[in-house]
Formats: structure tokens, sequence, C-alpha cells
């Protein structure tokens, strides 16, 4: 039996929040299905967030972390509660990556004996004080701070050295539990891991359904299909038993919180990733989407990037972004990692291109930003005036717009300069925002900067017309410009991007 109530006492002697306490949780906007409602305010998901690991690494300041999440008006943060990365020399200064010694477990380690890395083996048997004080002091602050958190409860464990690092094997637990290769971990092959699994799963629920600032994603890029091991379809059974026993326990508690999450992808020579079913089954209330290529949906392939390779791939993602408004559920491109190693400028600019490009079509956006490591949880002095600048200035700007009734709109605009890619909201006949990016890549030798003009087609009116730099989050003087027909607009010289947006002026 897994024991665990004197410590819920404890919890709830140290005044962390009951659920009488707290507000209405996070939720799906009920005037526009794309988008969420938290504490009576509209919300987008934008941030630039740490790599995972407030809650595992003993070593991380989350405080300082959020301290600096919250001033650069990031609403969101995603958190890893069981799954620890292998360090590596592409990234080995991750929080996702503690070392051993740090690494803070939902089971305690008693021994005897040793585990894989070298520390005592788990005792499945009993929950890890330590754990679920600093989850609660986590969330705590996050939501003290008006941040969201994603809670990611379980991640495919991708690999034989990633999944030695698992306390649910059964080399490095007393029990013995996790009797199976790490191509199984996301299955229902073993009853016992499974039975254990569930456990943890409605534990978290206990823990954290208190707070108003959660979500909760079933699995971290679960996949399947590796020959001779669980296939996607027996990948997406286990997640949906993992979704019946965590809304279980909600309905238990009478606590409503939402899913989020995408169904198996397809290991092969090319990985695929299909997401129809994401978005019409019931599992996921928000579908997350790691943009990559093979990206199936709706008839069509999307080619997003691979992984940290600097690919721009900017029209792909707006497409794909704008094939996903008509379906009813939010849309994250929840871990963009398209150049995210890459902590220098060029990196960060595809980033905030792909950030802007997601937000101004409709979806979500969290980039993970690397520069934040244990002892620089701001990020650096130039990640700090680059990627985490211009995620405030993206923030800023989606919240100065009506963005809940606005759509994906830039049949407005025409006529623009070669190599650019449009994107834009419209709140029709008030609000009008077009972004314009430069989607040359850069392997492209053609990379000079973009000169021309657009035409404007604005409905009947008079607007207020200036442009916006995503760089500086300033706007240029306005100018006057009358709807019904059409306008010539000069652009000034520009790298990269810029934005054009018309309000209409009170009649």
């Amino acid at each position: 039996m897994i024991r665990g109530s004197c410590f819920t006492v404890l919890m709830i002697g140290l005044g962390w929040p009951s659920f009488s306490q707290a507000q209405e949780a996070v939720r799906i906007s009920p005037q526009n299905p794309k988008y969420l409602a938290f504490r009576n305010q509209p919300l987008a998901l934008v941030s630039a967030s740490e790599h995972y690991g407030s809650v595992i690494n003993r070593s991380f300041d989350f405080e300082r972390y959020l301290d600096d999440a919250v001033a650069h008006k990031m609403t969101m943060t995603r958190t890893f509660l069981l799954y620890r990365e292998l360090q590596s020399a592409r990234n080995p200064s991750s929080p996702c990556k503690p070392e051993s010694p740090d690494y803070i477990a939902p089971f305690v380690r008693s021994g005897p004996g040793k585990a894989l890395d070298g520390e005592p083996i788990y005792d499945l048997d009993h929950w890890n004080p330590e754990y679920f004080e600093r989850l609660h002091r986590f969330l705590d602050a996050a939501s003290k701070r008006g941040i969201v958190v994603e809670l990611t409860v379980f991640s495919n464990t991708y690999t034989e050295g990633v999944w030695a690092l698992n306390p649910l094997r059964k080399e490095n637990n007393r029990q013995r539990v996790g009797d199976v290769e790490w191509e199984d971990y996301l299955s229902l092959r073993d009853s016992e891991l499974v039975r254990r699994q569930r456990a943890f799963a409605r534990k978290i629920i206990q823990e954290t359904s208190g707070y108003d600032n959660v979500y909760y994603e079933i699995c971290n890029e679960p996949g399947g299909g590796v020959p001779g091991h669980a296939t996607p379809a027996d990948v997406d059974a286990w997640q949906a038993e993992m979704a019946h026993v965590m809304r279980d326990e909600l309905q238990r508690l009478g606590r409503p919180h939402l899913f989020a999450g995408q169904q198996a992808f397809t290991y092969g020579e090319k990985n695929v990733f299909p997401l129809d079913a994401s978005f019409a089954g019931e599992i996921f209330d928000i579908v997350n989407v790691h943009p990559l290529p093979e990206t199936n949906f709706a008839g069509h392939v999307y080619d997003m990037g691979n992984f940290m390779s600097k690919e721009l791939r900017l029209d792909q993602v707006g497409r794909f972004c704008k094939a996903a408004y008509p379906f009813p559920k939010p849309t994250a491109l929840d871990e963009d990692n398209a150049a995210s190693m890459y902590r220098d400028t060029t990196g960060w600019t595809i980033h905030r291109k792909r950030a802007w490009t997601a937000l101004m079509s409709g979806c979500h956006y969290d980039y993970i930003d690397f520069s934040i490591t244990v002892g620089n949880e701001g990020g650096t002095i130039a990640s700090q005036q680059g990627i985490r600048s211009w995620m405030q200035h993206l923030s800023e700007f989606i919240t100065s717009m009506d963005f809940i009734h606005s759509r994906p709109d830039t049949s407005w605009v025409a006529n623009f300069p070669a190599n650019l890619v449009v994107s834009g909201l419209s709140m029709s006949g008030r609000d009008y925002v077009a972004y314009l990016a430069d989607a040359r890549e850069l392997t492209d030798p053609s990379t000079g900067p973009i000169a021309g003009s657009v035409s404007l087609s604005l409905p009947v009116g008079n607007y207020d017309v200036s442009l916006y730099s995503p760089v500086t989050g300033e706007y240029s003087p306005e100018i006057e410009v009358r709807g019904g027909v059409k306008n010539e607009l000069m652009l000034p010289m520009f790298r990269q991007d810029i934005v054009v947006r018309a309000k209409r002026r009170a009649d």
C-alpha cells in the first residue's frame, strides 16, 4: 500500500490551498474555445520557459525564475513531475538534468542498495515529503505571481540511458517494479508498473488540484511503434487509462481542471506525428504540438523544422496554425526547439518569429530558453536583452488586443514585398494586426533587408495606422487612413519582422 495520508495532513497544516480557498481553475474561454480564461481574464499562453526542472532539481532557485518570468509577462511555465533527462554534451546544464544528488523524486531514496545512478534505491511505498513540500511551494509561488503551470505527469523515456534514471525501473526500486524495456514504459503491458503509475497520477491530483493556476499534461511526447514493442495504439490506450484515473480523482474531489497533450507519434526512419485524433477525441482539452517535420493533420503534412536545426520554416508554422484554428480546442506549440540550444541572436530571432506567427494565427506558444540554468535562473544578460525582452513585447502586444473576439485574418493585406510570410488577427471593424516576417532560411544566399510597400484594404471608416517593432516594443507615429478604398503603405527598410496595426477611430 502506498502511504501518504500523514503528509496530506501536514500540507493542510502548513496552509496550502484547499479547493474551497482557490478561485475557479484555468478553463476554456466561454467566448472563444481557442483560448483560456484565468481569474476572470482571457488568457493566451506565451512563455520562454526554463527546461522543466523547477520541482525535481534541488539546486534550481524557482523563486528567482518566477520573479523574472512575471517581470517579462510570461503567462505560463511547464514543469515535469517525474521525468529526469540525461545530461549530454549538446545541453549539459538544463534544469531538467540535475546531478543524481540534486534530483528530487516523489519517492524516498532509502536503500538498501544503490540504483543505477549510484544513489540509494527508491522505496515506492513511501512518498517523499521533500518533493511534495517543494511542489507546493513552487505552485504557491507561481499562483501568487499569476503564472499558469502546465504539470507534466509522465514522459516518454526515449532511450536505455534515460530509462536507467527512472525510479519506476526495476533496478532502481525496492519493489522491483518496472521489469520492461524503455519502449514499453508507456503501455499497459506490466500490470504492477501500471498500478504504480496510477497511484502516482492520483497522488498528483490530490496534492495539486486545489490550485486554480494548473492544468495537466498526461505525457510529454508519447511515442510507440518500435518493432516488437508498444504500438502507438498501445501508448494511446495507456494515455486513456491515465486520463481516466486522473479525471476520476478530480471528480471525486469535485475539482474541474483541464488536460493537455497529444496522441502518440510513430517511431520510424522518419518519426510521424499524427494529430487528428488529438483534436477529435475527448482525452485532451488542449492540444499540445511540438512543431516538427511529418506533422500530419487534416489531410496535410507540415514540415515545421527539425529539432535543433536552426530551420525557420515560418510558412509551415503559419499554415499549420491556421489549419488548426477551426477546430474548437486551444492549440499550443508547447515546446519549440527549432533553435533553442543556440543561445545567440540568430537562434532567438528564429523563435521570436515563430512565436509571433503562432500567436498571430490563433495559437499559443512556449519556447525553452536554454539560457536559464542553475545560478542563472533569470537567464543571461544577453538573453535578458534578447529573447526574454522580445517575448515580453509579444505578451504585452497580445494583451493589448481583444484577442478573444479576434480571428486569424490577413485578407486586408496584399501586395507585400517578396520573402515575407504574413499572419495576423483582426477584430472585424475595429482592430487589424498583420505580422510581416522575413521567411528566408539561414541557408538562403539572399538575406538583405526588406523594402517596399503593402496594400491595405480596410472596411469603410477612418483608421489610425502605425508600425510596431517586435524587437524594441515601440510604435511608430500614427497616420490616418480611410477605409473602403485601397491604400498603399510605404514600409521603412527593415530586417526580420515588423507589425502593421490599424485601429478604427471612434465615429
